[in-house]
């Protein structure tokens, strides 16, 4: 059977920018979930699962996202080869179009397209679940979690970050021990995993050019900490500075460089629920940058 492609050979940078501009999915959290998932490569194979290619889909959730989304971006024949099954697995019938469907996991226009409507379809189920815009570290969450585990992960970690984590999954702590556990064996808190991979991703997102965080997790925590100022943000900032002056992820970074600010010391909190502790940090914050 010959399949039609969609850029085999393109290069995974470009295809990463397409998919990007297709759906709306940040760059720059595409570009750190690449290099987290297989190193930018696109021919990368789990050694434990069927995960392959750039963004490590397993065969099931590959089959799904092209049965979802296939068609849009020029792949109808392989989302009409695909059914479901009254149980939700997902089938094709016959063997060498279910191994070509298989086989486009290592295309990475067709795998950077699935991975970001994958990531849309998350982002649209959680911001209606949690009520809040989600940060790339949400969506990571969703990938590593599930839709229903991440949802269960970030409520319970707005409701205290400081609870742990393997006590609420047991089995994705017993298969990613490292995650949930530290080299002395102790459990890790709910914030201390999230800012890991948000860490993660971040530096990740870095190492292969990124001009911007993949996590969200530094914007998102500025603006709950200005947001902590209530009225007097406009006379410290100016009108138009918060939300549009993004200058500050360069000065928090010289600042956390030279030891003036560690990033992962600053609270976990609830954006509906500031705290007098966040609006003198805040304002901590804001006396260092010469504000």
């Amino acid at each position: 059977m010959t399949v039609p492609s969609i850029g085999a050979r393109t290069n995974v940078t470009t295809a990463i920018a397409t998919a990007s501009q297709k759906t709306g999915i940040d760059f720059n959290y595409l570009l750190g979930q690449a290099q987290v998932e297989s190193g930018m490569r696109a021919d990368a194979r789990a050694r434990t699962s069927s995960a392959t290619g750039l963004y490590q889909f397993i065969e099931q959730s590959w089959l799904g996202v092209i049965k979802d989304h296939g068609e849009k971006h020029g792949l109808g024949w392989a989302a009409d080869s695909i059914r479901q099954t009254a149980n939700g697995r997902f089938t094709v019938s016959d063997p060498a179009t279910r191994q070509a469907i298989l086989s486009l996991r290592n295309d990475p226009q067709a795998a950077s397209l699935m991975a970001a409507e994958h990531a849309s379809d998350n982002k649209d189920a959680l911001e209606a679940s949690l009520g809040r815009e989600a940060t790339g570290t949400d969506l990571y969450m969703a990938h590593f979690l599930g839709l229903g585990g991440a949802r269960k992960f970030l409520r319970a970690m707005d409701a205290d970050p400081t609870r742990g984590a393997a006590s609420l999954f047991p089995a994705a702590a017993r298969a990613n021990r490292n995650i949930f556990y530290a080299s002395d064996g102790s459990q890790r808190t709910l914030g201390q995993i999230y800012e890991r991979f948000a860490g993660k991703l971040d530096r990740g997102a870095a190492a292969v050019g990124a001009t911007g965080a993949a996590s969200g997790s530094l914007d998102a925590r500025f603006q709950t900490l200005v947001a902590s100022l209530g009225e007097d943000v406009e006379v410290v900032l100016g009108n138009d500075a918060v939300g549009q002056d993004r200058g500050w992820l360069t000065t928090l970074d010289r600042l956390e460089n030279a030891g003036r600010l560690k990033a992962s010391t600053l609270p976990t909190v609830n954006p509906l629920r500031p705290t007098p502790e966040t609006a003198r940090l805040a304002y901590l914050m804001l006396a260092q940058m010469g504000a």
